[in-house]
């Protein structure tokens, strides 16, 4: 599935120098790849493009909020978004390129499809975890109930359907874990 946001340059026309493009980035945009984690935000790209001879240099910068849900409670939640990048594209018909910051497009080209690039470089910019801040006395912002569910799930001992932990002790334990508490 295509985006209907139009994310290309047709460079072929432009002369040497600096042209500035502005890109609003909606869930329409995030939907159109197959990634759960990243179907809706907002996010603004400022793409600066520095044309030469024999180069392109964009320059880019993002800033937003992105929609996901919290890793602990499940609930939805708000991500703020921002960085900076530089893509590097390079024309030849022979020559690759490994380098992630570096493209290579045919001699003939005449235009750039920046989609991709700027998925991906919303994606790396997400934190790793996605967890509701603490409020201002420190206590967590997450459900409620999805915290209590949680903190009573953690007492139970895995395998052992008691909710009270103090069954745990009067069961009897398999003699072969019983032995690995002789290794203390």
């Amino acid at each position: 599935m295509k985006s209907k946001i139009d994310t290309t340059i047709q460079f072929s026309g432009l002369k040497p120098g600096s042209y500035n493009y502005n890109y609003v980035l909606t869930d329409e945009f995030f939907q159109a790849f197959e990634n759960e984690n990243l179907r809706a935000g907002n996010v603004v790209f400022d793409v600066i493009l520095e044309k030469t001879e024999r180069m392109l240099l964009l320059k880019f910068s993002f800033s937003g909020i992105m929609r996901t849900e919290c890793d602990r409670c499940l609930e939805p939640m708000n991500v703020n978004v921002e960085g900076q990048q530089m893509l590097c594209v390079k024309f030849s018909n022979t020559e690759t390129s490994d380098n992630e910051d570096e493209v290579i497009l045919p001699e003939g080209a005449y235009q750039i499809d920046l989609a991709q690039w700027m998925y991906e470089y919303v994606a790396v910019a997400m934190p790793l975890q996605h967890i509701h801040p603490n409020d201002s006395e420190g206590n967590p912002t997450c459900n409620p109930t999805m915290l209590q569910y949680l903190n009573s799930s953690t007492d139970v001992e895995p395998g052992n359907d008691s909710e009270d932990p103090s069954d745990a002790e009067t069961q009897p334990i398999d003699p072969r874990w019983a032995k690995l508490k002789d290794l203390k």
